[in-house]
């Protein structure tokens, strides 16, 4: 090997270990709370973080589940459930990422071992495996979802989040006009 070829060679691997180090402490960085001045208090951030990160993970159990159901329907309502819940469940999973993402801009971390309990339940449709148990199932979902996006859509007006008001507003529409949707198809 040259001179000149020791020097290069040297010098990459130099830059290589430089680069590798950067990377190393990129790596490490972690989401923490993060202080904002935003003209909201501290506190209202948190309760606020805190509502949506629970709204958050009834999205994702409620996506999971309209899965389940898509992938598991069968008989004479098979292709409009299909296609309701495919349509459902890629409405739920823009929304965790809108949701997760406003959860960000106050200051907060993501829930993540939260979102794991109550998981089972989620993919599991146990016996209720006729179509019509089914929709029933999901209809009980998006009703519960409504009334806990009701509920903090309200508390976030009260704090004066605007923000995340409005976007509850848009969320509290999708799962009232599901329940419709899937009660119509239910109706006997």
């Amino acid at each position: 090997m040259r001179s000149g070829e020791r020097t290069n060679r040297s010098y990459t691997m130099s830059m290589t270990g430089l680069c590798m180090s950067k990377a190393a402490a990129a790596l490490s960085a972690s989401p923490r709370v993060v202080k904002l001045s935003t003209g909201l208090k501290d506190a209202d951030r948190k309760l606020v973080a805190e509502m949506l990160s629970d709204v958050t993970v009834q999205t994702y159990r409620t996506l999971l589940r309209s899965q389940v159901v898509h992938w598991n329907v069968v008989g004479p309502l098979f292709q409009p459930i299909h296609e309701l819940t495919e349509q459902h469940y890629s409405e739920l999973f823009a929304a965790i990422d809108t949701l997760a993402e406003r959860i960000r801009a106050l200051g907060y971390p993501v829930p993540t071992g939260k979102a794991a309990a109550g998981l089972d339940k989620a993919l599991s449709i146990g016996g209720r495996m006729s179509a019509l148990a089914m929709v029933e199932e999901l209809i009980e979902d998006h009703e519960a979802l409504t009334r806990l996006i009701r509920e903090a859509a309200g508390e976030a007006e009260e704090l004066e989040d605007f923000v995340t008001h409005d976007l509850l507003t848009e969320r509290l529409a999708f799962h009232e006009k599901a329940v419709w949707m899937l009660k119509a198809i239910a109706a006997d």
